[in-house]
């Protein structure tokens, strides 16, 4: 036994202990060992932020073991744009935590004969397990990046399977070989494209990470009806994906200038409504989504001493954190009071019985989508 079928195996051991890989996928992960499809070059964090380039070459155990932990692995930042000989600024391509990907590919219930449309095929490693599956000839798999995709491309055919790998735009779906009855997004949506719904046969499953400028980490399926619309609830709210590129998140940073900023207090603690809970930070996000948040901590404080910081628009506000403060400075700017709608947000959560993020769900029709609690006809 290879090294890397020995790691392999830890990992699926690991992965099934926890209860989230699938028996009936099993062989598939032995088939399609994950050291295939990741790249010669990764990268981790550095010191001091952003990343840095770790290659196969200079330690190759190293690199092996680091394919098999069960977490997620950058294989691209800044949009390629950034040689691996410089520090990154952000991710921009990544293959999946493999206890995630094994616990999507239950969810999405694909079984063999099955036609499966993937979207963001990034290292080719999600296609490959669907493929063996499914059947490669039943797999369509598009990516936005053409250097990603060329790579999967080539990773795949090494690997021994051939399905058909798109450069484009997600979010336009692939029509030529639709209907499709499962799709799956390995990267987060704000809003479904309602092209997924249209190339899905009724019954047939969508599965996608789902999010609000707000709170990314939701995981929803989707079941299509007759009637060209979609509606399912949220399954999970503990995985977080890069965004489809055409629908990320801004990323606003904080004003230099403060000037003119009504200033007041709140006992609320930021923590409560953007950390604490995930069923609280994602029904505040339904509520306001697109209101984005950032947390820096205060200079030369305790870790406990930050500013919690909201922006949408030319709208901004932030919360000022001493440690052990009951009450604590509210700073807001623009025509929206940022603040006070999260506070109200919270509130609206509390005064509905604190509901889990399972209890919500998204409707998607051709001219509208929106996110429902307990019932369809209860939308938020």
């Amino acid at each position: 036994m290879s090294d890397a079928e020995a790691l392999n195996r830890r990992l699926l051991d690991e992965i099934a202990a926890a209860d989230k890989l699938p028996d009936r996928w099993r062989p598939a992960f032995l088939a399609m060992p994950r050291h295939l499809f990741v790249p010669g070059v990764i990268w981790v964090n550095a010191d001091g932020g952003g990343y840095t380039a770790r290659r196969r070459d200079d330690d190759p155990a190293a690199w092996l073991e680091a394919v098999y932990t069960d977490d997620a692995i950058i294989t691209q930042v800044d949009d390629g744009a950034t040689p691996d000989t410089e520090p990154g600024r952000r991710i921009s391509s990544s293959t999946s935590t493999p206890s995630i990907v094994a616990s999507m590919l239950g969810r999405l219930q694909a079984e063999p004969g099955m036609r499966v449309l993937e979207i963001g095929t990034g290292t080719g490693w999600n296609a490959a397990l669907l493929a063996y599956m499914v059947g490669e000839q039943n797999v369509t798999t598009i990516e936005v990046d053409s250097v990603i995709a060329e790579r999967a491309r080539k990773a795949l055919a090494e690997a021994g399977v051939s399905p058909t790998v798109v450069t484009g735009d997600g979010t336009d779906g692939f029509q030529d070989n639709a209907p499709y009855d499962r799709v799956i997004a390995t990267a987060a949506v704000q809003h479904v494209p309602y092209s997924w719904v249209a190339q899905t046969r009724p019954g047939g499953i969508i599965l996608t990470p789902w999010g609000t400028a707000y709170d990314n980490g939701a995981l929803v399926r989707l079941v299509v009806d007759e009637h060209g619309a979609a509606h399912g609830t949220f399954v999970d709210n503990t995985v977080t994906f890069m965004w489809l590129r055409a629908q990320r998140a801004p990323r606003p940073e904080p004003p230099a200038d403060l000037a003119g900023a009504a200033e007041s207090t709140t006992t609320l603690h930021p923590d409560r409504v953007a950390w604490e809970n995930i069923s609280a930070s994602f029904a505040v996000g339904v509520r306001l989504p697109d209101v984005t948040t950032k947390f820096v901590d205060a200079d030369g404080g305790s870790d406990d001493d930050f500013t919690f910081w909201a922006f949408s628009g030319s709208s901004w506000a932030c919360v000022d954190v001493t440690d052990g403060a009951s009450a604590h400075r509210v700073l807001q700017h623009g025509p929206r009071k940022l603040w006070d709608e999260i506070e109200a947000a919270y509130r609206w959560w509390e005064q509905n019985e604190r509901p889990l993020t399972g209890r919500f769900g998204l409707a998607v029709f051709p001219d509208r989508q929106y996110v429902y609690l307990d019932s369809l006809d209860n939308p938020v």
